[in-house]
């Protein structure tokens, strides 16, 4: 089994605030992630897939071809936006990284065993900061 993977890049806002609960409350719980005005990350966002060469090519997957799925699906729809206002895909969600790793995945999933008869998604890796990150394996 090879893994290859590809980094991309984003700049975004978001909240963290859950609205069941009180102000007080989600202060206690996210700290200043819950500030009313928002807050920014430079996001890191490494997509893995798996599988064997295409005896062919030698490719698991055509990189630029993943480049090209990552920035179309998903870095676009992110760079400089609100998760909590501007991505579609994050409506009614919690704008954790968490939940943000694991709809990537679902927008990516289908897509890269489209362009790849030989490789699968084998897992999202979202840097939020260059210390705290989260990996999600489809599980």
């Amino acid at each position: 089994m090879v893994y290859v993977s590809r980094k991309e890049h984003f700049n975004a806002a978001h909240k963290l605030y859950n609205p069941a609960w009180s102000f007080e409350r989600n202060k206690e719980v996210f700290g200043p992630c819950a500030n009313e005005n928002w807050h920014g990350h430079n996001f890191e966002l490494i997509v893995t897939v798996k599988g064997t060469p295409d005896p062919d090519t030698g490719f698991v997957i055509d990189l630029k071809k993943l480049s090209t799925l990552i920035r179309v699906e998903v870095t676009d729809k992110l760079d400089h936006k609100n998760l909590n206002l501007d991505v579609p895909f994050m409506k009614d969600k919690l704008a954790s990284c968490e939940n943000l790793a694991m709809e990537i995945w679902k927008i990516l999933a289908p897509e890269i065993s489209a362009i790849s008869k030989y490789g699968v998604l084998h897992s999202i890796r979202l840097y939020e900061t260059p210390r705290n990150y989260v990996e999600y394996f489809g599980e």
